[in-house]
């Protein structure tokens, strides 16, 4: 797979072009996290395929999302093995796996092993760093 690369301009002009939440830039570009409880998917239930903000390569299906009650979406599976790339981020004093998107690099959010059979994870995302494709 080729990765898809811009320069920060680039990147800010395709997010303000696709309509992507004002936060979007800092937490897909500088690995920012949005605040709890305050992503438009968060709440989000309806069918179809969530999709990485920036290059549109599909990350996960609503039928792996379920409630964490942590404040962000989170979903148990990603869409494919190769669909999301992990590093590991020792940032704010603790050591947590950062997920990005395998295609272009986007900080997606953290993946935890305390999730729900049978995968047992919990990727925790930012809703800004989403797109929804209903199905």
């Amino acid at each position: 797979m080729t990765k898809i690369e811009k320069s920060a301009q680039e990147w800010r002009e395709l997010l303000a072009a696709k309509g992507a939440e004002p936060v979007a830039f800092a937490v897909t570009r500088q690995a920012a996290t949005e605040r709890p409880f305050t992503g438009k998917y968060e709440g989000h239930w309806s069918k179809g395929t969530y999709s990485c903000m920036c290059c549109d390569a599909p990350l996960f299906s609503s039928d792996t999302k379920f409630d964490a009650g942590c404040g962000w979406p989170s979903f148990s599976q990603a869409a494919s093995e190769s669909a999301i790339e992990e590093r590991v981020d020792t940032s704010h004093g603790m050591r947590r796996v950062e997920t990005v998107c395998a295609q272009c690099g986007a900080h997606l959010g953290h993946v935890f092993e305390d999730g729900p059979a049978p995968t047992g994870l919990r990727y925790c995302m930012n809703s800004a760093s989403l797109d929804f494709e209903p199905s």
